[in-house]
């Protein structure tokens, strides 16, 4: 079959984003068609990509991992695509080993046919230890391919190219893999520290715990995985025994059908699989590995913890991820009670969503197979801990182990295991931690009160002076007729021009029109094909959906336009953007402009502009432009109020205000004396 590829492989071929590519779907008649795959994920054919990328001047030199990647991709479909990888590292595993009766470089002197009927053979004999079996025959077609992936290993060593493919395979199928991220990994790692002897996966996945267990233990160690998938086992193995001599993987359910039944790990670390319903509940109903009770059919996540503690020796340590709610859930508040009594749970760790390849946050457990500590549990909200969590649990989780206080108990707290058995048995951080009483509280309630009564005094002169007059008709324009007669321009950008990152240029979006404030996004690095149009002060801004009609004038300029906006450029020698804003928002426009379907639909061309003269239109404009700052004065007068009650509610609470003495006729708020705090 024909090399395919996908749109963000296509990117990676021209040095460009993804949404360049979409781009040139669109503006290209000659761009290639689709050959295969979805509407939302099409795979296009390499040779016509190349060619297309080639006449355009956009195809950059192809790196020899990438060349090799495209090959693979080539040689199979997707659903025998880990398998091929498996096998391309099985030839890799071959090559890192040697076969001294058949070692590459005299395969490789051979023509393709010999090298196709001989291979297979010297392969299956160097990697006999790998889950899975190889093929005893190699087509002589893929023999180019063969020798394509030893030139790479040569170049960039065995362990980098596996690595390359290994990546690239999770990313072609991203939606199977919810693999462990490096943060989460290397954090697992150093609370299962030290590490010796026997370190088991019985959910390996493609084997990243394993390889960050390999690459931070102080010597040898031996590692064992299992896995249900055989392709993604073999990989696995693959990657691990290119590190390491002491590698055992092996295929198959590791709660249905445990193939390590008697061994007692050193340290088990784990990221198992989540809220799974048919785990085998009703079969498994006997099991010896439920030393803590049964788990319910709902919480799979309970019997993989027990299956880990299962297979860990007296004193070994368990470290896994779960989901938050297996803390809290009714159903498993009996295995969790169970595993306090008995010392086996000695942390519970909340992450910051931001550590994991999912938006789930998850929680990570540290379980212990002996002697408790103390009768203590560690608890760890690291939520607000950002990119340096893993640094702080890791200093809690040492202060814990040595005895001592473990930091800030507003994040972190050694908790008496018999305050957790209740009712609940709820493990959740955050329900057992301090809340801190912040010092500044009275400090920040008098400045922001300050700040409040000083706006409230300055709102009155803020209403814009007006006075009453009769009705009358307006000779009007529509916006799309003035654009037409040059007195103003209409600008939009694409609707798929999509918010980057925080390198990017300041964009203004809608939400920020809508909400009245600053530029808050920032343009994607990748913008080629956009129709940039920076903002200047005097434009006009609209989104096209919001509650209600919005009309903005832009007073700094230099962002990008956002997405879903309309921007008017008024001539200035024609047209006063005050008086073009305040009629724009009218009522009637509204009517005019809007299609009404659960929020407001805009097409702004429809609304119309009375015709007066300038030094007229200044006059309303000086008038709309009063009653902006009022406006906004109002929204800050309500934010301030907020800020207000929140400070009152945080000081009464926390006893660093309290309320007026009513028996000495005070008024007012007071902070309590010195050196005494009012208990709530």
């Amino acid at each position: 079959m024909p090399a395919t590829v996908t749109a963000a492989e296509i990117a990676r071929l021209a040095g460009v984003g993804r949404a360049a590519v979409s781009n040139w779907r669109r503006r290209h008649p000659d761009f290639p068609r689709p050959v295969g795959g979805t509407a939302t994920s099409p795979v296009f054919d390499l040779a016509e990509v190349e060619a297309w990328l080639r006449a355009q001047g956009k195809l950059r030199a192809v790196p020899a991992e990438e060349r090799v990647w495209q090959q693979l991709r080539a040689a199979a479909d997707d659903l025998r695509l880990g398998e091929v990888i498996g096998l391309a590292g099985a030839f890799l595993l071959y090559l890192e080993r040697g076969a001294p009766d058949l070692a590459w470089p005299a395969l490789a002197a051979l023509d393709d046919a010999t090298v196709a009927a001989r291979l297979p053979e010297a392969v299956a004999a160097a990697t006999a230890d790998l889950p899975g079996t190889t093929p005893a025959r190699l087509d002589p077609a893929h023999v180019p391919l063969v020798r394509a992936l030893a030139e790479l290993a040569a170049e960039r060593g065995t362990v980098a190219a596996f690595e390359y493919l290994r990546d690239r395979y999770v990313e072609t199928h991203s939606r199977r893999f919810f693999p462990t991220s490096p943060a989460v990994a290397d954090l697992m790692v150093g609370l299962a520290s030290p590490l010796a002897g026997t370190v088991f996966d019985p959910a390996c996945g493609t084997g990243t715990l394993l390889r960050v267990a390999l690459e931070r233990a102080g010597g040898p160690v031996r590692l064992v995985g299992q896995e249900l998938d055989p392709a993604v086992a073999r990989l696995a193995a693959v990657r691990l025994a290119l590190r390491a001599g002491d590698v055992e993987v092996r295929v198959g359910d590791s709660l249905r059908a445990d193939a390590f039944p008697d061994l007692a790990a050193d340290v088990v670390v784990c990221n198992p699989p989540f809220n799974e319903r048919s785990w085998g509940q009703e079969e498994l109903a006997y099991d010896p590995r439920w030393e803590y009770g049964l788990p319910p059919r709902t919480e799979s996540e309970l019997a993989w913890v027990q299956h880990a503690l299962a297979h860990a020796r007296p004193g070994g340590r368990v470290v896994l991820t779960i989901p938050p709610g297996v803390a809290a859930r009714r159903a498993g508040r009996r295995i969790r009670a169970e595993l306090l009594r008995r010392g086996a749970l000695l942390a519970v760790v909340a992450l910051p969503a931001s550590l994991g390849p999912t938006p789930l946050p998850l929680h990570v457990w540290v379980l212990h197979r002996g002697t408790p500590p103390a009768g203590r549990l560690l608890m760890v909200d690291a939520t607000g801990y950002g990119d340096d969590a893993g640094r702080r649990v890791l200093a809690a989780w040492e202060a814990f182990l040595a005895g001592a206080e473990p930091g800030d108990p507003a994040t972190c707290r050694s908790v008496p295991v018999i305050d957790l058995l209740d009712e609940d048995v709820d493990l959740t951080p955050a329900r057992h931690l301090a809340v801190p009483a912040s010092p500044d509280t009275a400090e920040r309630y008098a400045d922001t009160r300050e700040r409040l009564r000083a706006l409230l005094a300055r709102l009155p002169d803020l209403v814009p002076e007006v006075r009453a007059g009769r009705a009358e008709e307006f000779a009007t324009s529509t916006v799309a007729e003035l654009a037409r007669a040059g007195v103003l321009e209409l600008r939009q950008v694409p609707v798929r021009a999509e918010a980057g990152d925080t390198g990017g240029p300041p964009l203004l979006t809608a939400k920020d029109v809508g909400l009245g404030r600053p530029p808050s996004g920032h343009a994607s690095r990748d913008r080629d094909g956009w129709p940039e149009v920076v903002t200047r002060p005097g434009d006009v801004v609209v989104p096209m959906v919001a509650p209600k009609l919005v009309a903005r004038v832009v007073t700094e300029g230099g962002a990008l336009l956002g997405p879903h906006l309309y921007l008017l450029r008024p001539d200035p020698d024609a047209l006063d953007p005050w008086f073009l804003a305040g009629f724009l928002r009218s009522q009637a426009n509204a009517r005019r402009t809007a299609t009404l379907s659960g929020s407001m639909r805009v097409d702004v061309r429809r609304a119309r502009v009375p015709r007066l003269p300038l030094a007229e239109q200044r006059r309303y404009g000086e008038a709309f432009r009063r009653l902006a700052d009022f406006e906004e004065a109002l929204t800050r007068v309500a934010e301030l109020g907020k800020d207000v009650a929140a400070a009152v509610a945080d000081g009464l609470t926390d006893g660093t205000l309290r309320p007026p003495d009513s028996s000495s006729g005070r008024r007012g708020w007071a902070r309590p004396p010195a050196g005494r705090r009012t208990k709530t």
